[in-house]
C-alpha cells in the first residue's frame, strides 16, 4: 500500500495533474454508458469540425463568421440532399441486383468447389468440399436470418433516420454558429488553473480537426478513382463496390483487405479467372499503394505520428469499445493518449535522483543518502 501511495503522490501531486486525469475519465465514462444515445451528438461533431476547416478560411479572408457559416451549412445541406437522392437510390438499386444474381453466384461457386478434388486430389479431398460447402451454407442462412431481421426492422430505422436527418443538421449549424458561446459554458465549469489540460487539448483538437478533413478527403478521393477505374473496366456493382472501397479506408491496413474480397467475388463470377481479372486485382493494388504511398503523407503529414502497431491495437481496443465510431476516432485517440503521456510532468530533480538511488544499489554514498 505504502508503494501505491507514494506512486500516486508522486504523480497526481500537481492538482492540474489531478484534474486532467478526472476530466478523461469523466469523458471516457460518459461515451461509455452513453455513447448509444449521444450518437447523432457525435455525428454532428464530426461534421462540424469538416466544415469549420472552411468556416475558419472564409473569415481569415475577412468574411462575417455569420455569413460563412451560412454560406458554407446551406452548401453541406445541398449536398446531403444531393446524396440522399442521388446516390442512395443508384446504391439500393445495385445492391438488390446483387441479391438478385447471388444464388446463381453460390451455385457457380459450389461448382469450383466440386472441382477442387479433381484438379488438386493432393490439397483437397471430397469430405473436406463437402464439409466446407456445408460451412458456408449455415454462414448464408444465419445471414439470410439477420437480413431478415433487419428488414422487418425497417419500418424503424426508417424513423430513426428520419429523426437523424432532422436533429443532425441542426446540431451541426448550432456547433457552427454558436462555437465560441458553446466553448465558454464549457469553460466555467473547468477548473481554474488547467494549463496542462489546455495544452493537451490544444494538440488534440488540432489533431482531431486535421484528422477528420483529411479522412474525409480520404473517403473522397479513393472512392471517385475507384468508381472511375471500376467503370472503364466493366465491373459490375462498381458504385457499390466503389463506395466500400471508399469507406474502407476508416479502417487503415485492414479496410484495404476486406474491401478486397466483395471485388475479387464479383470479378470472378463475372469474368473468371482470365486476364480482366487480374488487371481487376492489379488497379485495386495500384489504388491501394497510391493512397498509402502517396495521398494518405499528403493529407496526414502534420497528424498521424504514430507506429502502425499502435494504430491496430487502437482500432482494437477502441472499436471494441465504441464500435464505428471507436474505429473511425482510433487515431485521434491514440494521439490523445500519446498527447497526455508527452504533458504529463516528468518527477522533480531531486525524485528522481532519489528513485534512481533506490533503483541503483550499486550507486555511489552520496547518492544512497538522498
Amino acid at each position: 500500500m505504502r508503494l501505491i501511495r507514494d506512486w500516486f503522490q508522486r504523480h497526481f501531486a500537481d492538482p492540474q495533474v489531478a484534474g486532467l486525469a478526472i476530466l478523461l475519465a469523466a469523458g471516457f465514462v460518459t461515451v461509455v454508458l452513453m455513447g448509444r444515445m449521444l450518437a447523432p451528438v457525435l455525428a454532428s461533431l464530426v461534421i462540424a469540425y469538416l466544415l469549420e476547416g472552411i468556416v475558419g478560411y472564409m473569415e481569415r479572408w475577412h468574411c462575417p463568421r455569420w455569413l460563412a457559416v451560412t454560406l458554407v451549412f446551406v452548401t453541406f445541406m445541398a449536398a446531403l440532399f444531393s446524396v440522399i437522392f442521388g446516390l442512395l437510390p443508384l446504391l439500393s438499386q445495385q445492391l438488390t441486383q446483387f441479391f438478385q444474381q447471388l444464388p446463381t453466384m453460390i451455385a457457380r461457386g459450389q461448382e469450383l468447389l466440386l472441382s477442387l478434388p479433381e484438379h488438386y486430389p493432393n490439397l483437397f479431398s471430397e469430405e473436406q468440399v463437402y464439409d466446407l460447402m456445408s460451412a458456408i451454407r449455415s454462414e448464408l442462412a444465419q445471414l439470410g436470418q439477420k437480413v431478415l431481421s433487419l428488414s422487418l426492422a425497417s419500418v424503424m430505422s426508417l424513423i430513426t433516420l428520419g429523426v437523424y436527418l432532422v436533429i443532425m443538421p441542426l446540431l451541426v449549424f448550432f456547433f457552427l454558429k454558436d462555437k465560441v458561446r458553446l466553448i465558454g459554458w464549457f469553460k466555467q465549469y473547468l477548473p481554474r488553473e488547467r494549463k496542462l489540460a489546455a495544452q493537451v487539448w490544444h494538440e488534440v483538437d488540432f489533431q482531431i480537426g486535421n484528422y477528420v478533413r483529411g479522412k474525409f478527403l480520404e473517403i473522397l478521393i479513393v472512392w471517385m478513382v475507384s468508381f472511375i477505374t471500376f467503370s472503364l473496366m466493366g465491373l459490375q456493382f462498381s458504385m457499390l463496390l466503389s463506395v466500400l472501397v471508399g469507406l474502407s479506408v476508416i479502417i487503415p491496413y485492414i479496410g484495404a483487405v476486406t474491401a478486397a474480397l466483395p471485388i475479387a467475388f464479383v470479378a470472378y463470377f463475372q469474368w473468371g479467372f482470365n486476364a480482366e481479372f487480374a488487371y481487376l486485382l492489379g488497379a485495386y493494388g495500384i489504388i491501394q499503394a497510391l493512397d498509402g504511398n502517396v495521398l494518405v503523407p499528403l493529407l496526414f503529414a502534420e497528424v498521424v505520428d504514430l507506429h502502425p502497431v499502435a494504430i491496430i491495437v487502437a482500432i482494437l481496443v477502441f472499436g471494441g469499445f465504441w464500435g464505428f465510431w471507436g474505429i473511425f476516432f482510433a487515431i485521434p485517440l491514440a494521439t490523445l493518449v500519446q498527447a497526455v503521456l508527452k504533458a504529463w510532468p516528468d518527477l522533480p530533480p531531486s525524485e528522481a535522483s532519489a528513485t534512481l538511488a533506490v533503483d541503483c544499489p550499486g550507486g555511489s554514498s552520496s547518492e544512497k543518502m538522498i
